[in-house]
């Protein structure tokens, strides 16, 4: 793995299948190309949360070109978190009193990278899912920046600040899954090794089909 990200890989587990755009020529995949499907799609499709006890959260899927091809934006979180310590993540939280996703999102990235709510449109919204460790329902809101900003981390929950272009995540070899079994079920984990940072869990997860996506696989991903 690259980078310094601690993988709570289980004893059994076993490869997993390839990436669904393995087969697609992910070349001519543009922002604007992207952010057509994501505002055909309009709402992501809803799930009911697996906990009861699931914790309402939202995350931005900032999307921007400038000049060089789509590139999104993930944050490094900071060692001394109780959960997902030094994952990569995108910018987002719990949900306050009264919120609702988008503005959750836009919030959350505000504080904790300093994106400016006024300099993102957003688009629509990616699927809904929960999560096992942090017991969280996430909607991830799609939005698209018009310039590339400078990012700092604004928040001591954030280490680092990225923006990662997808060219690089649709590479041969960047990305593989796995399958983990968690008695009673097993299900696939979707990685990321980038050339210094590992993406996995949600993440990769969302990426997946962010991914997939703007490759034209539109719909219901296998093995997601």
């Amino acid at each position: 793995m690259s980078g310094d990200q601690i993988i709570p890989r289980p004893e059994h587990w076993a490869p997993g299948g390839p990436a669904p755009w393995a087969s697609r020529d992910t070349a001519g995949v543009t922002l604007e190309s992207l952010l057509e499907v994501i505002r055909r799609r309009g709402p992501g499709s809803a799930i009911d949360p697996t906990d009861p006890q699931s914790r309402p959260s939202a995350v931005l899927v900032a999307l921007v070109d400038d000049g060089g091809g789509p590139e999104v934006l993930l944050t490094k979180r900071s060692w001394h978190l109780r959960n997902h310590k030094g994952e990569i993540s995108f910018p987002g939280g719990r949900l306050d009193d009264g919120e609702t996703f988008a503005e959750a999102a836009l919030r959350e990235a505000f504080e904790e990278v300093g994106l400016d709510p006024a300099d993102i449109e957003l688009l629509g919204e990616l699927d809904h899912i929960s999560t096992f460790v942090s017991k969280s329902f996430i909607v991830p809101v799609v939005g698209r920046l018009a310039v590339k900003p400078e990012l700092v981390a604004a928040s001591p929950e954030v280490q680092r600040v990225l923006f990662v272009p997808l060219a690089d995540l649709y590479r041969p070899g960047i990305y593989h899954q796995e399958i983990w079994w968690h008695a009673p079920i097993d299900r696939p984990i979707h990685f990321f090794e980038l050339d210094d940072e590992t993406v996995w869990g949600a993440t990769g997860r969302m990426l997946v089909q962010l991914l997939a996506l703007g490759a034209g696989l539109d719909g219901p991903v296998v093995g997601l």
